[in-house]
């Protein structure tokens, strides 16, 4: 479901220095991961043929597997990962349901676009975390496997209805603003001082700019203008 090619372990900007505590950040994380996943097995129950619904079972499956990677991180730090992640579910679930898609292709658009766009902006708030914490959780945010799988579906979908284009290329611009919301829910709400915000802002824009570019291209490889 993620796209990587645009992304790396580190960023240019320093958006380390708004990376909550450990326990936030994976509770928080490993939620949004869930959230993907159940996202993509929506898509999946909506699939027109059996063939599209075991490719993106494939996709589901490693959305899975990094839910259970960052959850996990959670049990090694001595936390319950299904306590921690309720903490967090209540105001998650209020801005992803902003999201929710009406039709299958609109779905997988979704699973592209918005979980390519967190997780690249979760690998790059992981910087601030411990070393060897930040390692294996950038790790298991890079897999682009799902995304391939995804964005084949996406394409073949508008090849077979182009009159799809337009009204899929408004939806990832909607989707963009929405998940800027998520994304800055999962920054330190301590270290996110009003009156230090223009010094905030300054900090996060250059992020969400990069962000945008590679949402950009995410939209041009489908043939939809972001």
């Amino acid at each position: 479901m993620r796209s990587r090619s645009e992304s790396e372990p580190t960023t240019k900007v320093d958006l380390a220095s708004l990376t909550p505590d450990l326990r936030t950040f994976l509770g928080k994380a490993a939620y949004l991961q869930l959230v993907d996943f159940e996202n993509m097995s929506l898509a999946i129950t909506s699939a027109p043929t059996a063939e599209a619904k075991a490719a993106l079972s494939t996709a589901a499956t490693l959305t899975l597997e990094q839910h259970h990677a960052l959850a996990a991180e959670l049990v090694r730090a001595g936390y319950d990962a299904g306590q921690v992640m309720a903490e967090f579910s209540d105001e998650i679930d209020a801005l992803t349901n902003r999201l929710i898609a009406n039709t299958w292709p609109e779905m997988l658009v979704t699973c592209h676009i918005t979980a390519g766009f967190l997780d690249d902006f979760l690998a790059r708030l992981a910087a601030g975390l411990q070393r060897d914490v930040a390692a294996r959780v950038i790790q298991s945010l890079q897999s682009d496997v799902g995304a391939s799988i995804v964005a084949e579906h996406i394409s073949n979908t508008i090849e077979a209805d182009p009159t799809l284009g337009s009204r899929l290329a408004m939806w990832g611009r909607r989707l963009v603003g929405d998940t800027m919301l998520i994304a800055r829910y999962t920054l330190s709400e301590e270290k996110l001082d009003p009156a230090q915000h223009d010094s905030v802002e300054a900090r996060i824009e250059p992020v969400f700019t990069e962000l945008i570019a590679a949402h950009t291209r995410r939209m041009d490889a489908l043939g939809l203008t972001a």
